[in-house]
């Protein structure tokens, strides 16, 4: 009992801890504003707080909890805690699908940009877990590394054909993750992000049973080809909307599930909750520390995530792989399989 309170403890405070830092973030830029300014009808101001700021911050919050989301999902399908867009092949497959947009159609809308990068995306991570299960690899870290090694194949291709076309300059600025330019008109297809979690939310057993084994599936009457081409789904198109608006934001989806799996646990339908409100708070104080740091200028937000999100990976890794770490996921893996069971039978 002590334990459920501590845990609704700790998202209380998480909670409130991005109202907090929402409100702040406002009245962070190179321009001043004012809560009496904006109050008093200063029309100036006003225009920065709908133009600029607003929009920002949703973006930044689309983002972190998009991108979290999706590397849980990706985890659980792919029965590996190291698995992300990021190890996945799936930004470097949207990317690729950036360039290819920009390459056969140069004046094409936003929403022409995430389709085809939804169709590379989703026919990336496809291949990688379709090479992935085909190797039936035992060990934990080969899986992400044999994903790093794809998407690097897939960036190498994207470069390539940048320097042929000469759009190595813009697809560099494309590609850095960076809120800076987010302005009302260029961002609302990140609200993609809303509808996709919800219907995440609604199939989060099946994905949790998918993620047991094809077999366990099978006998609980689920079609785990369905569920992963679904799952997988969700996460290119996740993916794709984020990369084409904000660019490229590296690691989020595989340190975030990971860090609240320390405390909340494994099953997806009781942790998204958690991992939405620490993947929004996550990218929010990164933004801000991108804007402070060197203030009147800007750091990239990729760089900030970039930099931690590699040392709490390494961190991470070696505390997954840990001996007693691995027993403790067997003892807790067993746990999951019976409750699962259980909500596979209510359900039926």
């Amino acid at each position: 009992m002590g334990t459920i309170k501590n845990t609704y403890s700790i998202t209380i405070f998480m909670f409130l801890m991005l109202i907090v830092l929402s409100i702040q973030s406002i009245f962070i830029g190179v321009i001043d504003i004012s809560v009496a300014d904006i109050f008093a009808g200063n029309f100036h101001e006003i225009n920065i707080l709908l133009i600029s700021r607003l929009p920002r911050l949703l973006a930044i919050l689309c983002t972190g909890v998009g991108m979290s989301i999706a590397g849980l999902i990706m985890q659980q399908l792919c029965m590996n805690k190291f698995v992300s867009p990021t190890t996945g092949a799936t930004i470097s497959s949207a990317q690729l699908g950036v360039l290819v947009c920009m390459i056969i159609a140069p004046g094409a809308g936003i929403l022409t940009k995430t389709s085809i990068a939804f169709v590379t995306s989703i026919l990336g991570t496809w291949s990688f877990v379709f090479f992935a299960q085909k190797m039936k690899l035992k060990d934990a870290i080969m899986m992400p590394l044999i994903g790093i090694m794809f998407g690097n194949v897939i960036g190498g291709i994207t470069t390539y054909f940048s320097y042929k076309y000469g759009l190595m300059q813009s697809l560099n600025a494309t590609f850095v993750g960076d809120f800076s330019l987010i302005i009302r008109g260029r961002y609302e297809i990140v609200f993609l992000v809303v509808p996709l979690i919800i219907i995440a939310y609604i199939y989060a057993n099946q994905f949790n049973i998918v993620g047991m084994g094809e077999n366990f599936a099978k006998n609980l009457g689920i079609n785990p080809n369905v569920v992963m081409f679904g799952g997988l789904s969700i996460v290119a198109l996740i993916t794709a909307s984020i990369v084409v608006t904000v660019g490229t934001i590296s690691y989020l989806g595989l340190i975030v599930p990971n860090l609240v799996a320390l405390f909340r646990g494994d099953k997806i339908r009781g942790s998204m909750l958690d991992i939405s409100i620490f993947g929004a708070l996550f990218t929010l104080v990164c933004d801000i520390l991108g804007r402070v740091l060197i203030a009147p200028y800007e750091l990239p937000i990729d760089l900030i995530i970039g930099i931690l999100g590699s040392v709490l990976f390494i961190g991470l890794m070696f505390k997954k792989l840990s001996p007693a770490k691995k027993i403790k996921v067997k003892q807790s893996k067993k746990i999951e399989t019976i409750n699962v069971m259980k909500s596979g039978e209510a359900n039926a």
